[in-house]
């Protein structure tokens, strides 16, 4: 196997084995504990100019295929893994993981111990690093990772976002969530709490498809508008609500999205997922900080306020909500119990709300469905 090696900017550098394309990438160096899931956290546009570590010890034994995509390419710099699986062992599955990287430009690196990464990363934060199966020098390697640019400060939602207007159809998997299942005519039952057809604007910012899954499957008609759209065009499309999608880089980068929400807040229903979360508070007069190494994975837990439940969800995020800076006009629905940060906020005067982890569980638990229910009813 060719040699590859990981550096962090603070001097450590970590020796293994090349998969994927060959080649040297830069990015934060961030760590996800989903045990499964991982062609959707490959697709997920929120880990771009990221390099992310799997915790789980194998990764790839499943394989890759067609369905467990979360948008049209692999989004990150760099992937690393403790061990990746040579073979795929299941009927769905087209290639290997090694096959997929390779295919989609992505470098990828194994046979590191990458326990000993995640709990650098712990105790000093997240940091940028370098990943290269070319260049295998110490010494170069982390001076090439203390030159490269940082996360924070970046805007990357414009490497993300579409180009034009577009519209969505595709609903859920049949076995993706306990929804009403179609008829045979392919209708909703006409006893659904989703009967009849409302019109949902989506601003991607770098949008997850199984979030626009979740608003299809609930009668939505989704009409998908680039993250730069102004509030008018947004009005244009005469939707019933807004819907503001994830999205990776410094929120703070990303003002012409908070002066668009701005500007439509308290004129249609609208729900932020992710960025979208980060957007709405920013909006309404709040500020965003960076987290020191981020929730990302697919077991976090979040207390709803409002009934006392639990819910374990899906996350991906490197920057949350500073509490101190909220404004009045917004009241804090969910808390993240391992940390105590904002993981949902409510405005109290205006239809909108917001959530900082996933709902949509791709991959991840459903336990937070129910929120795409809620925003359903918002648009009457």
């Amino acid at each position: 196997m060719a040699e590859a090696a990981l550096a962090l900017e603070d001097g450590t550098v970590y020796f293994g084995e090349a998969f994927g394309r060959r080649g040297t990438v830069t990015g934060e160096v961030c760590f996800n504990t989903s045990m499964t899931g991982y062609q959707e956290i490959l697709t997920d546009p929120s880990y771009r100019g990221q390099i992310l570590t799997m915790t789980a010890p194998q990764i790839g034994n499943y394989g890759v295929n067609s369905a467990d995509v979360e948008s049209g390419q692999l989004q990150m710099a760099g992937f690393v893994v403790r061990e990746v699986s040579r073979t795929a062992s299941n009927f769905t599955a087209t290639g290997t993981l090694a096959e997929y990287l390779d295919a989609a430009g992505v470098v990828g690196i194994s046979g590191i111990d990458t326990r000993a990464l995640v709990r650098r990363i712990r105790i000093h934060g997240a940091m940028t690093g370098v990943l290269s199966s070319e260049i295998l020098d110490a010494g170069q390697l982390v001076t090439l990772a203390r030159e490269a640019p940082k996360l924070a400060g970046r805007d990357l939602v414009r490497e993300v976002m579409p180009n034009s207007i577009g519209d969505w159809s595709e609903p859920l998997a049949a076995d993706a969530t306990p929804l009403p299942q179609p008829t045979e005519g392919g209708d909703l039952p006409e006893h659904s709490q989703y009967a009849g057809t409302k019109h949902v604007v989506a601003l991607d910012y770098g949008m997850k498809w199984n979030i626009a899954r979740h608003l299809a499957s609930r009668g939505c008609r989704v009409t998908v508008l680039p993250g730069r759209a102004t509030a008018e065009e947004v009005l244009a499309q005469q939707p019933d609500g807004v819907f503001l999608s994830n999205g990776p880089g410094d929120p703070e980068m990303v003002d012409y999205g908070v002066a668009t929400v701005r500007d439509l807040v308290g004129k249609l229903p609208i729900f932020g997922i992710c960025l979208g979360h980060q957007l709405l508070a920013q909006a309404c007069g709040a500020k965003t900080f960076k987290l020191k190494f981020g929730h990302r994975g697919a077991n976090q837990p979040v207390l709803d306020l409002a009934t006392g439940k639990v819910e374990i969800t899906s996350q991906n995020h490197g920057f949350a909500v500073d509490e101190e800076t909220l404004p009045d006009c917004l009241e804090v629905t969910h808390r993240n119990l391992n940390d105590d940060t904002i993981e949902g906020l409510r405005h109290r005067t205006a239809p909108a709300a917001s959530v900082q982890y996933h709902p949509e569980a791709a991959a991840g638990p459903h336990d937070s469905a129910y929120l795409f229910d809620r925003f359903r009813q918002m648009l009457g």
